[in-house]
């Protein structure tokens, strides 16, 4: 009688703990925007050259307000009778709370500037701090949408009018997020399991898994422990709702298998417990550690994202293998309702898992491993059974054929200008600015040198093709500034300050320096930007090796052997060049993207071979487990049909969420969305399906070495 009672408390208690943990978390997600800062500058390390030189720069300034560039572009010439009725709109502007001016004594809002065309003004105005950016942005833009007259087209644009567009595209965006995709993966489930009960089980595990996560997550970034992103709030919700579902889906399909092999759902919750824990938990490690090695980047946004999404992870985790079997105890077999599974004692022997060291082959031939098969899967495994050399050979011809679309892929970041997809008035108001005024203004270049060597540094600043004048850094009296013996000096870009020929102008000026100046250090929008893509660049070339040798540790240590695992990582591996090579083709000559952001390969590298090595760990793990009781071959073939559906529906479920994230208008989300979304379709149907069992199936036993099973014959 206790035992019983203790049955029934224990799946309660369970439900209940989560329950709370999600009630106190789930408030927390609106509020996740108090502590996310999207500022580009903040993600780089105290090392790169842009970074030193904006700490310095602040010595010259008691100010960090952020720079505005206000343009109104007419129709008509504005001649000079017009310039007054634009110097009382200057003043109107400068009566906007939250602007500061640059010095004492000066304007806040600096114009009008008109152009040399005469079709366009110019106001340069600083966004105080401690202002509400988005306040002060507004207003302004207001105030040209009612002053200006008709046929003048008014914009906000500079680092402070582009970074209020881009928190507008992550504003308010989570909730649509999360409601895309959790309504994807409910379609999904039902249109899989045909079951009404069971997708509201596994959704409840991810919803619960992300609401717990979010709450630590929370906290920590207010303890100032992480850096948080709007780019990673969006994957990290994505991630958990995809691995939580992923983990659930296995976990349900060996109890359903399980249900119809024993008479109580305990037992089979037993069972199904334990043929599923260890690869869901290797699953889940191999993503953790494969995000956790994020820790070695030099950019600061991706060593932050490394444990966010590896807290997630762990969640996911966590509720899979505690939340998950606590409701399904709860629901018993009316959870697939209605389409019940019904107890076949005869089933028994085939779903009950083998944990023994080893065991002979029992069956002479694929029918053994099959015998139990129906279907797609069935006729999948006898495929390969039937042609393993040509299938294996054949994928590998495809995945080579995709990954060529490599040499087309354009990842040296892109202009802040193309990051937002939607309209934005930032971005329409750099593109009037090019077209009348130098592009970099309000975006200078800065240059901090040793005050001996001003005149020089001037020189060579000044006589950089590319900057359209410089100017030194003087006090009221015409005297340039020194701060700890050093100087200040700014020079005004006449290209766009993120665009391809900026950076160009900033890397010779800072090779012209090194001769001039050795000591002088450049910043400013654009070295900022360059120094963001060789950062992102270098950590891509250090960070693959280390994910890959921990993934192939882990895979090691769960399958017994070592040339599993390298065929395993190396197939994962290709996966990932042939997912980036056709993406590539599609943004360039499909979307028509103007690049991909430098990030992009190292956050599509590590999502798809972390996560694609986890339908490789379903698979091998319940081959292993086939191949001790009935053989290798056999247990291939077997493991391939028996976890085909489940590991199938679970790539549908991923990718899909995945493409969820291309709800949010950023260039860097939906091509992550694309990439890890295809990818994750072309593991699950290539090369889980196809590639990996032909491979396996011909290589026979020898798979295992050096595992006593991989000296085992097994019968064709």
């Amino acid at each position: 009688m206790k035992n019983k009672w203790l049955r029934v408390l224990l799946p309660v208690v369970v439900v209940l703990i989560w329950l709370v943990g999600a009630a106190v978390g789930g408030p927390t997600f609106g509020r996740l925007e108090e502590v996310s800062s999207n500022d580009q500058a903040s993600f780089l390390p105290a090392s790169a050259e842009s970074t030193e030189a904006g700490e310095l720069q602040q010595r010259f300034s008691d100010s960090d307000a952020i720079p505005a560039v206000i343009v109104a572009e007419s129709d008509t010439v504005i001649g000079p009778q017009d310039l007054g009725s634009y110097a009382e709109l200057g003043a109107t502007l400068g009566g906007v709370e939250g602007l500061e001016p640059p010095a004492e004594g000066a304007p806040a809002v600096a114009g009008p500037i008109p152009s040399e065309d005469g079709f366009a003004v110019q106001y340069i105005a600083f966004v105080s701090s401690d202002a509400e950016l988005t306040e002060v942005v507004g207003e302004l833009r207001s105030i040209l949408d009612d002053e200006l007259p008709d046929g003048v087209t008014g914009y906000v644009t500079g680092p402070a009018g582009l970074t209020n567009d881009l928190v507008d595209a992550f504003s308010g965006i989570d909730g649509i997020l999360l409601a895309v995709a959790l309504g994807a993966v409910f379609v999904i489930l039902l249109a899989v399991y045909r079951s009404i009960v069971l997708p509201f089980l596994v959704l409840l595990t991810s919803v619960f898994a992300l609401a717990t996560s979010i709450l630590l997550i929370f906290g920590l970034a207010k303890l100032d422990v992480i850096q948080l992103s709007g780019q990673s709030q969006g994957i990290l919700s994505i991630l958990v709702i995809g691995a939580a579902t992923d983990y659930a889906l296995l976990l349900v399909a060996r109890f359903r298998e399980a249900l119809a092999g024993n008479a109580t759902k305990w037992e089979a919750m037993r069972v199904a417990y334990r043929g599923s824990f260890e690869p869901i938990l290797a699953s889940g490690a191999t993503v953790i550690l494969g995000l956790l090695c994020l820790l070695f980047s030099d950019l600061n946004s991706n060593r932050s994202l490394g444990p966010i999404a590896a807290i997630g992870i762990a969640f996911s985790l966590a509720a899979a293998l505690t939340l998950l079997p606590a409701l399904l105890l709860l629901f018993g077999r009316a959870a697939f309702w209605p389409l019940v599974p019904r107890y076949d004692p005869e089933a028994a022997a085939v779903v009950a898992p083998h944990h023994g060291r080893h065991a002979a082959p029992t069956g002479a031939g694929p029918e053994t491993g099959l015998e139990r098969l129906k279907g797609l899967w069935r006729r999948v495994a006898l495929l390969v059974a039937r042609r393993p050399r040509v299938l294996w050979i054949a994928s590998l011809l495809i995945l080579a054929a995709g990954a060529l679309g490599l040499t087309q892929l354009q990842a040296n970041g892109v202009p802040q200008s193309a990051v937002i997809l939607t309209p934005s008035n930032a971005v329409d108001g750099q593109e009037a600015l090019a077209r009348h005024f130098d592009a970099g203004s309000g975006s200078p270049v800065y240059v901090v040198a040793p005050e001996a060597d001003q005149a020089a540094t001037l020189e060579v600043v000044t006589a950089q093709e590319g900057i359209s004048d410089a100017a030194l850094t003087t006090d009221p009296s015409g005297a340039a500034v020194i701060e700890d013996g050093q100087v200040l000096i700014s020079g005004t870009l006449e290209y766009q300050a993120d665009s391809e020929q900026a950076e160009d102008v900033v890397r010779e000026l800072r090779t012209a320096l090194d001769d001039a100046s050795p000591e002088a250090l450049v910043g400013g929008v654009t070295a900022v930007a360059i120094d963001t893509n060789d950062t992102a660049l270098a950590d891509l070339v250090k960070i693959i090796p280390i994910v890959l040798g921990v993934i192939l540790v882990v895979l090691v240590i769960l399958l017994r052997s070592v040339l599993a695992p390298v065929l395993l990582v190396a197939s994962v591996a290709l996966s990932y060049a042939t997912a980036l090579g056709v993406s590539a083709v599609v943004f360039n000559n499909v979307f028509g993207f103007a690049g991909a952001d430098a990030s992009v390969p190292l956050f599509g590298f590590v999502f798809l071979v972390a996560l694609g090595v986890d339908y490789n760990i379903f698979l091998m793990t319940r081959v292993r487990e086939e191949s001790l009781r009935i053989g290798t071959r056999p247990g291939i073939l077997r493991g391939l049909g028996v976890t085909g559906g489940v590991i199938t529906s679970a790539g549908v479920v991923l990718a899909a969420t995945f493409a969820a994230l291309g709800v949010i208008p950023i260039l860097f989300l939906a091509q992550i969305a694309f990439i890890v979304a295809f990818g994750v379709l072309l593991d699950t149907i290539l090369v889980r399906s196809l590639l990996i069992p032909a491979l396996s199936y011909d290589i026979g036993p020898k798979i295992w070495w050096p595992s006593k099973l991989g000296r085992v014959p097994s019968p064709r």
